[in-house]
């Protein structure tokens, strides 16, 4: 049973994901689905347990801890209306967004990415991280506008949303361990992640290794782009565990895409899942820009540009989902909205239901991936939780429904 404070405040008719409680064997409320439902009882501002529903008649609220964004690119959303032509795979999204870039000025990327992060807010993001592009060769030294632009607009923001800036720097510019030791000085004055692009270059391993070597030194967690694509070849996740493994990295290490894992099956695939799940390492899904840009065909793609999720998840993988990019070059359509990237990866993945064992990738998951603690809802102080008009994890994913912050229904809602 759970030992509540004296004369709780209650918040009638609630369900709580049982996947969303640290301790739900004492949380008190009735099992409904994969749900417990009841009523919400707080005191001094924290979620103390729940009882058992005093009236009938449901009330459709469900509460969770403020969801995390793992992955976006606050530096180019929004530009895709200005664009003249959009479409191809990978590398032609890479250079329309090259060519877009004659357009970025402070202004255009404040104006966008303040945009990108209202939208996160709205919808119920307390987290979230972003790349920014970084120039290689010789301005490797050179922090890009969009650098300064989103390290302020974190400050500007921290009272409503937690935002990591993460450089994004090819693996062949870490080669030098010179260099990557004074980009991870750089970016350790302003942030607390380096981003690593790693696709086919020639010394990815050596540039890999460069940047553990650097990011443990100055204390930076690890977000790499690792195999965006289906050709073959591509073994950069591979290599991330094997080094993840021989240094002993201390900081969480995200490996974003991994879409190459679709190449795998049977034994290989089974021994590189196993070996990614002893490295420790996170992997996120990008459904959105990987079913948009991956397989393309002259017709209509038949494969997905997707990781295994079902397959890393069986063994333990802590796997997030993000939502990548927004209404740019890469991907054409979306918003900033974790939950529609989960059910489409619950529809691209065939995750069936129910749902909620699916959450943590859009929150504690995500949470550990990008260095957070995980947050659960038994013990959380009203700040950090939200509460969504959904009687149902089928009606949270399914609607367009829009959370509120608990610590806003307090007044005139509590019994």
């Amino acid at each position: 049973m759970t030992v509540l404070a004296q004369h709780p405040k209650v918040l009638e008719s609630v369900r709580v994901p049982i996947s969303m409680l640290r301790n739900p064997d004492t949380f008190g409320g009735k099992v409904d689905g994969d749900c417990l439902y009841g009523d919400l009882l707080v005191c001094d501002t924290r979620v103390v347990g729940m009882r058992d529903p005093a009236h009938a008649n449901p009330i459709p609220r469900m509460v969770l801890p403020r969801l995390t964004e793992c992955h976006v690119h606050l530096d180019k959303c929004h530009t895709v209306a200005r664009m003249p032509a959009v479409g191809g795979d990978l590398f032609a999204a890479i250079e329309a967004q090259r060519a877009d870039k004659e357009l970025w000025t402070q202004e255009d990327i404040h104006q966008r990415a303040s945009r990108g992060l209202e939208e996160l807010i709205a919808s119920g993001c307390g987290a979230a991280r972003s790349h920014v592009d970084w120039s290689g060769a010789s301005e490797i030294l050179q922090p890009p506008i969009g650098w300064d632009v989103l390290t302020e607009l974190a400050c500007d923001y921290k009272n409503q949303i937690e935002l990591q800036v993460s450089p994004l720097i090819g693996v062949d510019d870490l080669v030098e361990p010179e260099i990557a030791e004074k980009l991870a000085r750089m970016i350790a004055a302003k942030s607390n992640v380096m981003g690593v692009f790693v696709f086919d270059q020639k010394d990815r391993r050596a540039g890999i290794h460069a940047a553990f070597l650097a990011a443990e030194e100055h204390n930076l967690a690890l977000d790499f782009h690792v195999d965006e694509g289906l050709v073959d070849g591509l073994n950069g996740i591979g290599l991330i565990a094997d080094i993840a493994l021989e240094t002993g990295f201390s900081g969480p290490v995200l490996c974003g895409h991994a879409c190459s894992l679709m190449n795998l099956d049977g034994r290989d695939c089974d021994e590189m899942i196993d070996k990614i799940a002893r490295s420790g390492i996170h992997v996120a899904s990008l459904p959105a820009t990987n079913l948009y840009l991956q397989g393309r065909t002259s017709g209509t793609p038949d494969r997905r540009g997707l990781t295994r999720l079902a397959e890393l998840k069986a063994a333990g993988v802590s796997v997030a989902v993000g939502t990548d990019n927004v209404c740019d070059a890469f991907c054409p359509l979306g918003r900033h909205d974790p939950r529609q990237s989960m059910m489409l990866a619950v529809l691209a993945a065939h995750l069936d239901p129910s749902f909620g064992e699916f959450l943590p990738m859009i929150t504690t998951n995500a949470q550990r991936a990008i260095g957070l603690e995980p947050l659960f809802v038994d013990g959380a102080n009203f700040e950090d939780l939200v509460m969504f008009p959904a009687a149902s994890t089928f009606e949270l994913l399914a609607d367009n429904c829009t959370p509120q912050p608990l610590i806003t229904q307090v007044t005139g809602a509590f019994a």
